[in-house]
């Protein structure tokens, strides 16, 4: 975002505490699905032609694939992982790739890429909630004739 504002780079303390891509970087699947979502509807507008939209999603893919080999080269520069998948798609198809953020801010990109991180952290919190509640009946039904003092606020309960 800064580079075509200013014609010196940013000091290296200032890039530092601007960056967000050393930790949002995680959220490359989220964003990459809500990209090509976003292709689709901006090809049903008449935006992007079946041959930009084809681009653009087998480009996405493609930078998909290279950051789960770990291949892909985050530039810390580019501040986050919007910033970084969209130049990176860019260099990788040219035009077609820059048409991909008509029509949505990064902030719309943060708050669907979260939403749908939540979204599969609360899926896997709740099975793992689920198989917890499942090992502790699992463990009672076998101890069922083992007597244990109760205890409330870490005392024993009147009995």
């Amino acid at each position: 975002m800064r580079k075509g504002r200013f014609s010196i780079p940013a000091a290296d303390l200032a890039l530092r505490y601007s960056e967000s891509v050393s930790f949002d970087w995680r959220l490359y699947r989220y964003d990459i699905a809500g990209s090509i979502a976003h292709a689709g509807a901006l090809s049903a507008a008449g935006v992007l032609n079946k041959d930009e939209l084809r681009q653009i999603s087998e480009g996405l893919r493609k930078i998909e694939m290279q950051i789960e080999r770990d291949e892909f080269d985050w530039q810390v520069d580019l501040e986050d992982v919007h910033m970084n998948i969209e130049s990176a798609l860019t260099r990788d198809i040219g035009a077609a790739g820059a048409k991909l953020h008509t029509g949505r801010s990064r902030n719309d990109q943060v708050a669907l890429d979260l939403r749908l991180y939540v979204r599969e952290q609360i899926t896997l919190i709740s099975e793992r909630i689920r198989a917890l509640q499942r090992a502790l009946i699992d463990l009672a039904d076998r101890h069922h004739d083992v007597i244990l003092p109760g205890y409330t606020h870490l005392q024993r309960a009147q009995p």
